[in-house]
């Protein structure tokens, strides 16, 4: 299949799964699109917006769009829109290390002085799975089948997994649009930071009381 730019109409779009449908111009079948392939758009895609984008065969012969713009609806650059050009994106390290200082200190703390190293190990765990249910979501997505819920994701993070969370976002461009959802993310690292700053730096009142009505339930 020829990788030129093509456009068609978006005929079909569900928000918060992130993908939809764009039936081309040339009247060839539907075209699967993902909220990760929308670049330097202003807003997000609705029904009936025009949508330049060039075409990706998938192994299994499906085809999806990639490197796609919204008509009328791209930040404006002098760059001229190449197939071949990416925006060149960084790993957030110093925001990842960052983040990952309090549940950490605090686990090696517990592991050195209480000789348990669950807290460690569970964050470990929690965060090599929720990576890969990221990585898995975001598969599904791009084949348009069916999705991972958020509140499994969400329950991943939860347990221990939102440090692998955090960089499954970042590497792999997943759920980090969405406003709603990064707001029940960053609420759940908090409190995981709120935990550890207490266990380390405040007696522990707030830890204990938390410990105490996770085990009740």
């Amino acid at each position: 299949m020829e990788n030129s730019l093509r456009k068609g109409q978006l005929i079909k779009w569900i928000d918060d799964r992130g993908f939809g449908f764009i039936q081309p111009t040339d009247g060839s079948p539907e075209v699967f699109l993902h909220i990760s392939q929308i670049k330097d758009a202003t807003r997000r895609p609705q029904t009936d917006d025009t949508i330049y984008y060039y075409v990706v065969v998938e192994k299994d012969g499906k085809v999806r769009a990639d490197n796609a713009f919204i008509l009328g609806a791209r930040i404006k650059s002098n760059s001229t829109f190449d197939s071949k050009s990416r925006p060149i994106s960084t790993f957030p390290v110093w925001e990842l290390l960052l983040l990952s200082i309090l549940p950490l200190t605090g686990s090696i703390h517990v592991a050195l002085t209480m000789a348990n190293p669950l807290p460690l190990i569970v964050y470990l765990v929690m965060s090599l799975i929720t990576f890969a249910v990221y990585a898995d979501d975001k598969a599904r997505a791009k084949r348009g089948g069916w999705r991972t819920s958020e509140k499994t994701l969400h329950l991943c993070e939860f347990a221990g997994g939102w440090l692998g969370a955090f960089v499954a976002q970042r590497r792999l461009r997943h759920k980090i649009s969405k406003k709603s959802y990064q707001q029940v993310f960053w609420a759940i690292s908090s409190i995981h930071m709120v935990f550890w700053f207490d266990w380390l730096f405040l007696g522990k009142t707030l830890s204990k009381a938390f410990i105490d009505v996770i085990s009740s339930r």
